[in-house]
């Protein structure tokens, strides 16, 4: 079955990867950028001034959001964190008004969130039925939802609480950098869990969303629970760098914000991909030290 879908965020590292899949099995990708449109597969939209024609996504069998400042930038200034919350309160009203405009008509839609919903939670397992956590990023991910779900009464609306994908180009860059450079260390104590998932699997988790109709909340977390330093002495192994040179949490908050490093860096929290195991999803990469060979090799 082709599909007609429509992503927001399409040159982002999540977004570009996507885009290539959809299209290598055959689906049509129109993509919402800023600018006045290139080529025939974009259209322009601004989410910051609201604007964006709903005949724009008329005809689309999805839509996909995925637009948002980086989290992974460092440090979280003032103004940064604005940018965090603003770009995703716009761009998330935004689709959702457009959405709504079309009435029956409405395509389902997909809407990035971020496993940072959960705030820190040492101990608990944490499935999608967990509540919300105290951080600035869960603040700003309930938010976020909130938005999303604005127009659940009109179409199917999909949330993905992504983890940190563990690519050279996503949120862990700065680690995998300084491990490189024989900096590696605890961040923090280094005990807390990290949830994680490779770009592949990101991926395939959101085609697997979209071809089975899956719709609420989807934790898009690997099933292999690790901790800080878990992650750290498997990418320190892999690249041959040594894994010695802790980061106390006053230092880290100091450097890149508290707001970064209570709702990223020494976060706890033990994320378990339920959904995704209960409609049928298979991780192509399930344990990390497998996934760190595949991704940096």
């Amino acid at each position: 079955m082709t599909r007609q879908v429509v992503i927001a965020g399409a040159s982002g590292l999540i977004g570009t990867a996507l885009t290539d899949r959809l299209r290598e099995r055959g689906d049509s990708v129109t993509k919402l950028v800023r600018r006045p449109p290139e080529r025939h597969d974009e259209r322009e939209w601004d989410p910051a001034a609201g604007r964006l024609e709903p005949d724009a996504i008329e005809g689309a069998d999805t839509v996909i959001c995925l637009s948002g400042a980086s989290v992974g930038r460092l440090p979280w200034t003032h103004n940064y964190r604005k940018a965090l919350v603003n770009s995703r309160l716009d761009s998330t009203r935004t689709i959702t008004d457009a959405i709504a405009a079309l009435g029956s008509d409405a395509p389902a839609f997909i809407s990035a969130s971020a496993v940072g919903f959960y705030g820190s939670v040492p101990g608990a397992v944490v499935t999608e039925q967990s509540p919300p956590g105290q951080t600035f990023l869960a603040k700003l991910c309930i938010a976020w939802e909130a938005m999303a779900c604005r127009i659940e009464s009109v179409t199917p609306v999909t949330l993905l609480r992504t983890a940190p994908i563990l690519d050279p180009k996503g949120v862990l860059a700065p680690m995998i950098a300084l491990t490189r450079l024989g900096a590696g260390g605890p961040l923090g104590a280094g005990t807390q869990k990290w949830p994680w998932i490779t770009l592949e699997d990101e991926v395939r988790a959101i085609l697997h969303v979209i071809d089975n109709n899956v719709a609420g909340p989807v934790n898009l977390a690997a099933p292999d629970i690790v901790t800080q330093n878990d992650i750290g002495l498997a990418l320190a192994g892999y690249l041959e760098r040594p894994y010695w040179l802790p980061a106390p949490e006053w230092t880290l908050k100091t450097v890149l914000s508290p707001e970064a490093v209570t709702s990223m860096l020494t976060v706890d929290a033990d994320v378990r991909p339920s959904v995704l195991e209960e409609t049928g999803f298979v991780f192509e990469h399930p344990e990390l030290r497998a996934a760190i060979v595949s991704t940096l090799g």
